[in-house]
């Protein structure tokens, strides 16, 4: 967190002296930058605690409603006292305005995209025991940026996101930590929140 409060200070100074964007009609082609700081929650007993994270994104911008949002996280969570888990996210999701105010203050959207899963499960004290595996997943959320500046935004959002792939089940009997990989694909769901910063650097068109 504190990371992202310095990179915060750091554009909002720079956005104070920095050159104004071209004037639009209805915002396209704008592109930006963002960091942001993640909470997973998932509910799967004892082993699935909240995960904690951070990652980074960029966005462009095609019409005066419709942006899209490029973005990574990586997320880890401890298992009880046996191990700990590490969720990588890489995907895109289309955001949809729900204002046509030019340039508000807050403005609140609807999500939608897909993104690749990658999770692995590692035990503590032998880092050669895990398990780990790809899946895809689609996500929808909510969310809403607060405008600084023309440049500058946080961004709060909430999506739940829908995992189809095969399930790690961890146990630990008698001391023995082991993770099973299930057979066949199934569903598999949490829901993760964001706070983020984000710079808008260039209009490309």
């Amino acid at each position: 967190m504190r990371t992202i409060l310095m990179i915060a200070a750091f554009f909002f100074l720079h956005s104070v002296s920095a050159q104004d964007l071209l004037p639009q009609t209805d915002f396209s082609g704008g592109f930006s930058l963002g960091a942001r700081s993640s909470i997973g929650l998932v509910n799967d007993g004892k082993w699935q605690k909240p995960a904690f994270g951070t990652g980074g994104h960029f966005r462009l911008q095609f019409s005066e409603r419709v942006n899209s949002e490029w973005f990574a996280d990586h997320l880890k969570a401890d298992l009880s006292n046996y191990g700990w888990r590490a969720d990588t996210h890489i995907g895109w999701s289309l955001i949809y305005y729900l204002s046509s105010r030019k340039k508000p203050i807050i403005m609140p959207y609807v999500l939608a995209g897909h993104c690749f899963e990658y999770l692995k499960f590692t035990e503590n004290i032998n880092s050669s025991n895990y398990a780990e595996r790809w899946s895809a997943s689609v996500q929808g959320g909510l969310g809403t940026h607060f405008n600084l500046t023309d440049h500058f935004d946080f961004s709060l959002g909430i999506q739940y996101m829908l995992h189809l792939g095969t399930k790690i089940v961890p146990s630990n009997n008698n001391g023995i930590t082991s993770f099973t990989n299930t057979k066949g694909a199934g569903i598999h769901d949490h829901v993760l929140l964001h706070l983020s910063i984000n710079y808008k650097i260039a209009d490309l068109w």
